[in-house]
Protein backbone atom coordinates (compact mmCIF):
# COMPACT_ATOMS: atom_id res chain seq x y z
CA UNK A 1 0.00 0.00 0.00
CA UNK A 2 3.04 2.24 -0.58
CA UNK A 3 4.15 2.32 2.90
CA UNK A 4 0.89 3.07 4.00
CA UNK A 5 0.88 0.78 7.24
CA UNK A 6 -1.21 1.05 10.45
CA UNK A 7 0.69 -0.12 13.20
CA UNK A 8 -1.26 -0.30 16.41
CA UNK A 9 -4.51 -2.33 17.27
CA UNK A 10 -7.36 -2.40 19.63
CA UNK A 11 -9.57 -5.17 19.96
CA UNK A 12 -13.09 -4.84 19.81
CA UNK A 13 -16.51 -6.65 19.83
CA UNK A 14 -16.21 -6.67 16.35
CA UNK A 15 -12.67 -7.96 15.69
CA UNK A 16 -9.63 -6.19 16.16
CA UNK A 17 -9.14 -2.39 14.31
CA UNK A 18 -5.90 -1.39 13.37
CA UNK A 19 -4.85 2.26 13.66
CA UNK A 20 -1.91 4.89 13.98
CA UNK A 21 -0.92 8.80 14.39
CA UNK A 22 0.74 10.77 12.35
CA UNK A 23 2.71 13.95 13.89
CA UNK A 24 4.06 16.09 16.61
CA UNK A 25 2.87 14.47 19.98
CA UNK A 26 1.66 17.64 20.77
CA UNK A 27 -0.26 18.91 17.74
CA UNK A 28 -4.13 19.28 17.97
CA UNK A 29 -5.96 15.68 17.67
CA UNK A 30 -7.59 15.38 14.06
CA UNK A 31 -9.16 12.61 13.24
CA UNK A 32 -9.88 10.94 9.70
CA UNK A 33 -12.84 8.72 8.91
CA UNK A 34 -12.45 6.47 5.57
CA UNK A 35 -15.79 5.10 4.03
CA UNK A 36 -17.05 1.84 1.92
CA UNK A 37 -15.38 0.23 0.38
CA UNK A 38 -12.42 1.65 0.97
CA UNK A 39 -9.93 2.00 4.52
CA UNK A 40 -7.59 4.65 5.67
CA UNK A 41 -5.41 4.75 2.54
CA UNK A 42 -7.63 7.18 0.84
CA UNK A 43 -6.15 9.78 3.40
CA UNK A 44 -2.44 8.57 2.78
CA UNK A 45 -1.68 11.96 0.65
CA UNK A 46 -4.06 14.03 3.38
CA UNK A 47 -2.86 12.96 6.66
CA UNK A 48 0.74 13.40 5.78
CA UNK A 49 0.42 16.75 4.80
CA UNK A 50 -2.01 17.65 7.88
CA UNK A 51 0.95 16.44 10.12
CA UNK A 52 3.37 18.32 8.85
CA UNK A 53 0.91 21.04 9.37
CA UNK A 54 1.43 20.65 12.60
CA UNK A 55 -1.64 18.54 13.33
CA UNK A 56 -1.44 15.20 15.25
CA UNK A 57 -3.61 12.81 13.40
CA UNK A 58 -5.40 9.93 13.94
CA UNK A 59 -6.22 6.99 11.03
CA UNK A 60 -7.89 4.10 11.65
CA UNK A 61 -9.50 0.99 9.45
CA UNK A 62 -12.87 0.26 10.38
CA UNK A 63 -13.68 -3.31 11.67
CA UNK A 64 -14.12 -5.62 8.53
CA UNK A 65 -12.04 -3.13 6.29
CA UNK A 66 -8.78 -2.50 5.01
CA UNK A 67 -6.25 -4.17 7.55
CA UNK A 68 -8.54 -4.45 10.52
CA UNK A 69 -9.83 -8.15 10.92
CA UNK A 70 -12.61 -10.37 9.33
CA UNK A 71 -14.18 -12.95 9.48
CA UNK A 72 -17.66 -14.92 9.08
CA UNK A 73 -20.58 -13.47 11.42
CA UNK A 74 -18.38 -10.09 11.85
CA UNK A 75 -20.85 -7.21 12.78
CA UNK A 76 -19.61 -4.46 10.55
CA UNK A 77 -22.71 -2.30 10.76
CA UNK A 78 -22.90 1.87 10.81
CA UNK A 79 -24.40 0.71 14.23
CA UNK A 80 -20.99 -1.15 15.31
CA UNK A 81 -18.63 1.37 13.86
CA UNK A 82 -20.39 4.53 15.51
CA UNK A 83 -20.05 1.88 18.88
CA UNK A 84 -16.46 1.37 17.81
CA UNK A 85 -15.50 5.13 16.97
CA UNK A 86 -16.74 6.29 20.23
CA UNK A 87 -14.67 3.59 21.95
CA UNK A 88 -11.36 4.68 19.88
CA UNK A 89 -11.67 8.12 20.98
CA UNK A 90 -12.07 6.78 24.54
CA UNK A 91 -9.03 4.61 24.03
CA UNK A 92 -7.14 7.49 22.63
CA UNK A 93 -7.78 9.92 25.32
CA UNK A 94 -9.22 12.50 22.88
CA UNK A 95 -11.92 14.29 24.37
CA UNK A 96 -13.09 17.07 21.84
CA UNK A 97 -10.71 16.48 18.52
CA UNK A 98 -11.36 17.60 15.07
CA UNK A 99 -13.26 15.40 12.90
CA UNK A 100 -12.67 14.54 9.32
CA UNK A 101 -15.36 11.84 8.03
CA UNK A 102 -15.81 10.64 4.46
CA UNK A 103 -18.45 8.31 2.84
CA UNK A 104 -19.74 5.83 5.28
CA UNK A 105 -17.19 7.31 7.90
CA UNK A 106 -19.67 10.39 7.99
CA UNK A 107 -22.46 8.57 9.38
CA UNK A 108 -20.20 6.66 11.83
CA UNK A 109 -19.06 10.16 12.88
CA UNK A 110 -22.69 11.38 13.48
CA UNK A 111 -23.83 8.74 15.13
CA UNK A 112 -20.90 8.03 17.56
CA UNK A 113 -21.83 12.25 18.16
CA UNK A 114 -25.45 12.14 18.11
CA UNK A 115 -26.16 8.54 19.83
CA UNK A 116 -22.98 7.64 21.70
CA UNK A 117 -21.54 11.06 23.74
CA UNK A 118 -18.78 11.35 21.45
CA UNK A 119 -17.79 15.51 21.33
CA UNK A 120 -15.77 17.00 18.34
CA UNK A 121 -13.96 20.99 18.55
CA UNK A 122 -15.68 20.77 14.79
CA UNK A 123 -16.13 18.41 12.32
CA UNK A 124 -15.96 18.36 8.69
CA UNK A 125 -18.11 15.83 6.62
CA UNK A 126 -16.80 14.89 3.22
CA UNK A 127 -19.77 13.13 0.69
CA UNK A 128 -20.91 11.85 3.53
CA UNK A 129 -23.38 8.76 3.54
CA UNK A 130 -26.08 10.92 5.72
CA UNK A 131 -29.54 11.40 3.74
CA UNK A 132 -32.15 8.92 2.80
CA UNK A 133 -32.15 7.37 0.55
CA UNK A 134 -28.51 6.21 -0.19
CA UNK A 135 -27.45 2.79 -2.30
CA UNK A 136 -26.92 2.54 -5.91
CA UNK A 137 -29.19 -0.15 -7.93
CA UNK A 138 -25.65 -2.13 -8.39
CA UNK A 139 -25.30 -1.91 -4.19
CA UNK A 140 -28.69 -2.65 -3.39
CA UNK A 141 -28.85 -5.63 -5.42
CA UNK A 142 -25.23 -7.04 -4.13
CA UNK A 143 -27.07 -6.51 -0.89
CA UNK A 144 -29.68 -8.56 -1.91
CA UNK A 145 -28.06 -11.13 -3.11
CA UNK A 146 -24.78 -11.32 -1.60
CA UNK A 147 -24.68 -14.87 -0.93
CA UNK A 148 -24.37 -15.09 -4.77
CA UNK A 149 -21.92 -13.12 -4.91
CA UNK A 150 -19.80 -14.56 -2.52
CA UNK A 151 -19.32 -17.52 -4.77
CA UNK A 152 -18.65 -15.17 -8.01
CA UNK A 153 -14.84 -17.22 -9.04
CA UNK A 154 -12.12 -15.00 -7.63
CA UNK A 155 -10.81 -13.44 -10.69
CA UNK A 156 -14.14 -12.17 -11.37
CA UNK A 157 -15.22 -10.46 -7.84
CA UNK A 158 -11.43 -8.55 -8.75
CA UNK A 159 -12.91 -7.33 -11.63
CA UNK A 160 -15.88 -6.22 -10.06
CA UNK A 161 -14.55 -4.53 -7.23
CA UNK A 162 -11.86 -2.67 -9.45
CA UNK A 163 -14.47 -1.30 -11.75
CA UNK A 164 -16.88 -0.36 -8.56
CA UNK A 165 -14.27 1.38 -6.99
CA UNK A 166 -13.12 2.70 -10.17
CA UNK A 167 -16.29 4.53 -10.64
CA UNK A 168 -16.10 6.57 -7.36
CA UNK A 169 -13.33 8.78 -9.13
CA UNK A 170 -13.98 11.18 -11.46
CA UNK A 171 -10.43 11.92 -12.59
CA UNK A 172 -9.21 7.66 -12.48
CA UNK A 173 -6.96 6.17 -10.10
CA UNK A 174 -3.61 5.59 -10.30
CA UNK A 175 -3.05 1.59 -11.11
CA UNK A 176 -0.97 1.67 -7.86
CA UNK A 177 -3.96 3.20 -5.54
CA UNK A 178 -6.53 1.38 -7.64
CA UNK A 179 -4.32 -1.99 -6.48
CA UNK A 180 -4.51 -0.69 -3.01
CA UNK A 181 -7.76 0.04 -2.19
CA UNK A 182 -9.10 -3.27 -4.09
CA UNK A 183 -6.44 -5.49 -2.41
CA UNK A 184 -7.82 -5.86 1.24
CA UNK A 185 -11.07 -7.81 -0.49
CA UNK A 186 -9.12 -9.98 -2.27
CA UNK A 187 -8.77 -13.47 -1.44
CA UNK A 188 -11.36 -16.01 0.69
CA UNK A 189 -11.22 -13.70 3.29
CA UNK A 190 -11.36 -9.97 1.87
CA UNK A 191 -14.36 -11.83 -0.67
CA UNK A 192 -16.45 -12.70 2.04
CA UNK A 193 -15.45 -9.49 3.94
CA UNK A 194 -16.50 -7.00 1.09
CA UNK A 195 -20.18 -8.40 0.45
CA UNK A 196 -20.64 -8.77 4.18
CA UNK A 197 -20.15 -4.84 4.53
CA UNK A 198 -22.70 -4.19 1.51
CA UNK A 199 -25.87 -6.66 3.38
CA UNK A 200 -25.18 -5.06 6.53
CA UNK A 201 -25.58 -1.80 5.08
CA UNK A 202 -28.94 -0.63 5.72
CA UNK A 203 -30.11 3.04 5.82
CA UNK A 204 -31.95 2.75 9.20
CA UNK A 205 -28.70 3.84 10.41
CA UNK A 206 -29.07 6.85 9.08
CA UNK A 207 -32.79 7.46 9.39
CA UNK A 208 -32.28 7.21 13.51
CA UNK A 209 -29.78 9.85 12.95
CA UNK A 210 -31.30 11.87 10.14
CA UNK A 211 -34.08 14.30 12.20
CA UNK A 212 -31.25 15.32 15.27
CA UNK A 213 -29.07 16.85 12.21
CA UNK A 214 -30.81 20.18 13.38
CA UNK A 215 -29.94 19.74 17.32
CA UNK A 216 -26.00 19.44 16.14
CA UNK A 217 -24.23 22.31 17.98
CA UNK A 218 -20.48 22.56 16.15
CA UNK A 219 -18.59 23.74 13.86
CA UNK A 220 -19.39 21.92 10.74
CA UNK A 221 -17.78 21.92 6.97
CA UNK A 222 -19.41 20.11 4.15
CA UNK A 223 -17.23 19.32 1.43
CA UNK A 224 -18.28 18.00 -1.59
CA UNK A 225 -17.16 16.66 -4.92
CA UNK A 226 -19.48 19.20 -7.77
CA UNK A 227 -18.69 15.48 -10.13
CA UNK A 228 -20.19 12.80 -7.71
CA UNK A 229 -21.79 9.82 -9.27
CA UNK A 230 -22.39 8.25 -6.68
CA UNK A 231 -24.02 11.01 -4.35
CA UNK A 232 -24.62 13.92 -6.32
CA UNK A 233 -23.68 17.30 -5.38
CA UNK A 234 -27.44 18.57 -4.29
CA UNK A 235 -27.37 16.16 -1.46
CA UNK A 236 -24.29 18.23 -0.48
CA UNK A 237 -26.90 21.25 -0.17
CA UNK A 238 -29.40 19.17 1.23
CA UNK A 239 -27.17 18.04 4.25
CA UNK A 240 -25.68 21.46 5.03
CA UNK A 241 -29.06 23.47 5.05
CA UNK A 242 -30.19 20.88 7.79
CA UNK A 243 -27.14 21.40 10.17
CA UNK A 244 -27.17 24.84 11.73
CA UNK A 245 -24.64 26.94 10.51
CA UNK A 246 -22.71 24.50 8.25
CA UNK A 247 -20.85 25.42 5.54
CA UNK A 248 -20.71 24.01 1.75
CA UNK A 249 -17.43 23.35 0.07
CA UNK A 250 -17.85 22.43 -3.80
CA UNK A 251 -14.68 20.32 -4.74
CA UNK A 252 -14.69 20.63 -8.87
CA UNK A 253 -13.31 18.40 -10.84
CA UNK A 254 -13.82 15.78 -7.89
CA UNK A 255 -15.45 12.53 -8.00
CA UNK A 256 -17.19 10.90 -4.33
CA UNK A 257 -13.21 9.83 -3.81
CA UNK A 258 -12.53 13.63 -3.32
CA UNK A 259 -9.29 13.07 -0.68
CA UNK A 260 -7.74 10.85 -4.18
CA UNK A 261 -9.32 13.08 -6.66
CA UNK A 262 -8.38 16.69 -5.12
CA UNK A 263 -6.02 15.85 -2.16
CA UNK A 264 -3.98 19.47 -2.13
CA UNK A 265 -7.86 21.35 -2.44
CA UNK A 266 -9.43 19.22 -0.21
CA UNK A 267 -6.11 19.89 2.05
CA UNK A 268 -6.04 23.19 1.86
CA UNK A 269 -10.23 23.68 2.69
CA UNK A 270 -9.52 21.54 6.06
CA UNK A 271 -6.65 23.51 6.70
CA UNK A 272 -8.87 26.52 6.89
CA UNK A 273 -11.70 24.46 8.49
CA UNK A 274 -9.03 23.75 11.32
CA UNK A 275 -7.88 27.06 11.86
CA UNK A 276 -11.16 29.40 11.52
Amino acid sequence: MEDWTLRESLVTGSGTVRWDRLGDAGGEPVVLLHGTPFSSYVWHEVAPALAAAGYRVHVWDMAGYGSSGMHAGQDVSLGAQGRIFAELLAHWGLREPAVVAHDFGGCVALRAHLLHGARYRRLALVDPVALKPWGSPFFRLVGEQSRVFEQLPAALHEALVREYVSSASHLGLRPAVLDALVGPWTGEEGQGAFYRQIAQADQRYTDEIQPLYPTIDLTVTVCWGTEDSWIPFARGQELAALIPGARLVPVPQAGHLVPLDAPARLTGELLTFLMA
